[in-house]
């Protein structure tokens, strides 16, 4: 049974969750994770002036993904940083390309989640997930999110991501801050959930 992990990411947040997500998958006995990451449409110039080229070509590694990969999946979690509430170009562009997919009818019935990060604390990580699963319904994947038994994001005592719609990363308004425990455990939380869900389906 396997799990395909899609991101996206620029400065590397994304990038960690990603890893998370997959450990969590692969704590599910049987499941197989695979990561990989769509396709950039950003020049090597220009992701340079943005000062993310070395950030970049730290995981320049990771196998980038088609959308014939998603057909083969089980399960796919899709991570994307929020660009004004919504998912990222990139993230966009790579879904927009589906089309063929959709008119075959190979994701209907595929479990779909997604994590995602913002700059800030309410910077749209909830909606961009929510607006993301309007893509995966249109599919017909059967979505997943991060549930309460997540104890993670019902505590007050500190500044987190993650909510019942998915795992999520606060990187700060200079991008410096790094996910922190509790959303890399929500990462993997989502992941083992995700996976758990999944081998049930495929045993049906």
């Amino acid at each position: 049974m396997k799990v395909l992990v899609v991101y996206y990411s620029l400065y590397g947040h994304i990038a960690r969750m990603a890893e998370a997500v997959a450990e969590g998958v692969r704590e599910v006995k049987g499941a197989v994770a695979e990561i990989k990451r769509v396709p950039e449409t950003l020049s090597e110039d220009v992701i340079e002036k943005m000062g993310a080229l070395e950030i970049q070509r730290s995981f320049s590694h990771v196998p980038v993904c088609s959308v014939d990969d998603l057909a083969g999946a089980d399960a796919i979690i899709f991570g994307t940083p929020t660009r004004f509430g919504n998912m990222c170009g990139q993230m966009r562009q790579f879904m927009d390309a589906t089309g063929k997919l959709w008119m075959k009818g190979s994701l209907v019935g595929k479990v779909g989640s997604v994590f995602a990060s913002s700059n800030t604390q309410h910077g749209g990580q909830e909606s961009t997930i929510l607006s993301f699963h309007t893509t995966l319904l249109h599919q017909g994947m059967i979505i997943v999110g991060l549930p309460y038994t997540f104890q993670g994001q019902m505590g007050i005592d500190e500044i987190t991501g993650c909510s019942p719609y998915g795992a999520s990363t606060i990187a700060g308004s200079d991008g410096s801050r790094l996910p922190s425990a509790n959303e890399l455990s929500g990462a993997r939380f989502q992941g083992r959930h995700v996976a758990a869900i999944a081998s049930k389906l495929t045993q049906v």
